[in-house]
Parts: structure tokens; C-alpha cells; sequence
């Protein structure tokens, strides 16, 4: 039997691919910033291929004026966003100081491009509108202030948020229409494969990204319906999820400690809360008498 799954990263290719036009990236960018240029060709493409040994691929850059833009899609939650993106830049700058033949080693101070680093949302973990992700939060143990700094700004892009934005741009409209009518045709209890077309059909009857369909509807089935490799994926989770579980077990269980010390102390009976610290079958038979 084939397993289908759903590749979780199907919504980045896809975000991609519906942007990859300049007109419509022209389009996002204005609707994001709030400006209004209007000749695509102010827009220059610098989106990286493979990022040092990584292996990764970065969504979609591009400069435009004095900005340098760096758009991401996420499916899925992740705090790490802004370590990636300080890879994503350094090179992307490097490829900037090649291409003008700058001199990095000039008594003048270099001119560069202003950077701007956008993660659009649409994973099912509840999020806010909008909200920073820095760099210097993965220093949790760092005294002082770090010469590293690198901010994500997270847009939450699922259907009903950020609606002014997507009132701008119709492309991201219609991205998240797309998204939300899959999720809806899996939760009235579709099978995969059938949620996705109906999810098409619905989508091309409602003038949705209905040219774009058209011409590629089997490439955006296959996006859906690939299958993906996740247990790298489902690997970390557990471990996080264990991690936490032992965490929260631990306050739980000094919390128990603490209150039975409580009762015991307010009782007077000192000697059980010495015995108790070294016998833990006597500590569990404390629990009970005191319902704790």
C-alpha cells in the first residue's frame, strides 16, 4: 500500500513559485512596505541556490532601490529563522561586494544595500499578526551585549490575518485562500488526494490563482501529494517534546516536594520530613496521607 503524506514543505515551493514573477513580488513587496513602485524591472533577482555546506535554499531575495530583500514561506514553526538568515545574508552580501568589485579592505567605509528579512507564516501552530524573532534570543546564557544580530520579522499569512495586507495583494490573498481550502476539505474528512483536487476545483471555480492552476495543476498536486522525508523532522520533535515532558515533570515533582514539606512543617513532625528526603516509598506514602 502507498503511504501518501503531505509534504510540509510544499507551501514554500508553491509560495515561490506564485512570486517568482516580478510583477507579483513587485506586488508584495509594495503591499508590505506600504510604497508604490510601479516598473517590475526595479525589482533585480538575487535568490540563492545552495547556502555554503548547508545544503539550503533561500525562498526568494532581491534588491530594489537601496533595499535588500529576503522573503521566506514557513510551514512550520521555527524560532531558528534568523540563524539561517544571517547565512542567507553573509552571502548574499558577498555576492554583492563581487559583483560592484568593492574593496573590502578600503579606508572608506562601504556603501551597501539595507536588509530586510521577512518570514511569512502559515503553519497551523497559533501565531500573532506579526511579531520579531532576533537572533540574540538563541544566547540565552550570554552576558552582556552580542556582536551578532540578525531579525526576522514574522508575517502570519494564514487566511484571516493581516487582512489590510491582503487586501494589497491579491496574489497573497489567493496563496492563503488556497491553503485554508485544503485544510478545510481535510477536516470535513477527505482523503488527501481528494481534498487537494477538490481544493483546486474550488479555487479555479472562484477565479482563485485560476490562470496559474490552470497551466500548472498537476505541478501543484505533485507539490501536495509528494512524498517527503520527515523523520529528521519528526525525530527532533519527539526529542524536543520529551525534553519538555521531563522538564515539566521535574517542577512538577519539586512542587509536590515542597508542598508535603509544607504540611509537614506546620504539622511539627520534622523527623518524617528527614526520612522522607531518603526514602522515597516513605515520601509516597506522605503524598497520600495528605492527598498531595
Amino acid at each position: 500500500m502507498v503511504v501518501v503524506r503531505v509534504n510540509h514543505k510544499f507551501k514554500d515551493s508553491l509560495f515561490r513559485a506564485i512570486f517568482s514573477e516580478k510583477k507579483e513580488l513587485l506586488a508584495l513587496y509594495n503591499a508590505l512596505n506600504g510604497s508604490h513602485y510601479q516598473n517590475p524591472d526595479d525589482l533585480i533577482i538575487t535568490t540563492i541556490g545552495d547556502v555554503l555546506y548547508l545544503g539550503m535554499k533561500n525562498d526568494i531575495s532581491f534588491l530594489i532601490g537601496q533595499h535588500l530583500s529576503l522573503y521566506e514561506a514557513q510551514s512550520t514553526w521555527n524560532p531558528n529563522m534568523p540563524l539561517r538568515g544571517l547565512f542567507y545574508f553573509s552571502r548574499l552580501y558577498q555576492g554583492y561586494i563581487k559583483e560592484h568589485q568593492l574593496d573590502l579592505y578600503s579606508r572608506r567605509p562601504l556603501s551597501l544595500p539595507f536588509p530586510e528579512f521577512v518570514v511569512f507564516y502559515n503553519g497551523t501552530m497559533e501565531q500573532p499578526d506579526r511579531m520579531e524573532l532576533r537572533l540574540s534570543d538563541l544566547f540565552p546564557q550570554a552576558e552582556g551585549v552580542p556582536c551578532l544580530e540578525c531579525t526576522a520579522n514574522m508575517i502570519n499569512i494564514n487566511f484571516g490575518h493581516n487582512e489590510e495586507m491582503m487586501k494589497s495583494c491579491r496574489k497573497l490573498y489567493e496563496y492563503a485562500f488556497l491553503i485554508n481550502a485544503v485544510r478545510s476539505r481535510l477536516n470535513e474528512g477527505l482523503h488527501l488526494e481528494a481534498a487537494v483536487d477538490q481544493a483546486v476545483e474550488d479555487c479555479i471555480q472562484n477565479d482563485i490563482l485560476k490562470s496559474f492552476l490552470l497551466k500548472h495543476r498537476e505541478e501543484v498536486r505533485e507539490m501536495i501529494l509528494s512524498e517527503y522525508d520527515e523523520e529528521l523532522h519528526i525525530n527532533s520533535e519527539k526529542k524536543i517534546s520529551y525534553e519538555e515532558g521531563v522538564v515539566k515533570g521535574a517542577r512538577h515533582g519539586q512542587e509536590r516536594v515542597n508542598a508535603l514539606i509544607t504540611r509537614l512543617a506546620a504539622a511539627g513532625r520534622a523527623d518524617d520530613i528527614i526520612r522522607s528526603a531518603s526514602d522515597p516509598g516513605y515520601q509516597e506514602q506522605l503524598f497520600k496521607e495528605f492527598g498531595i
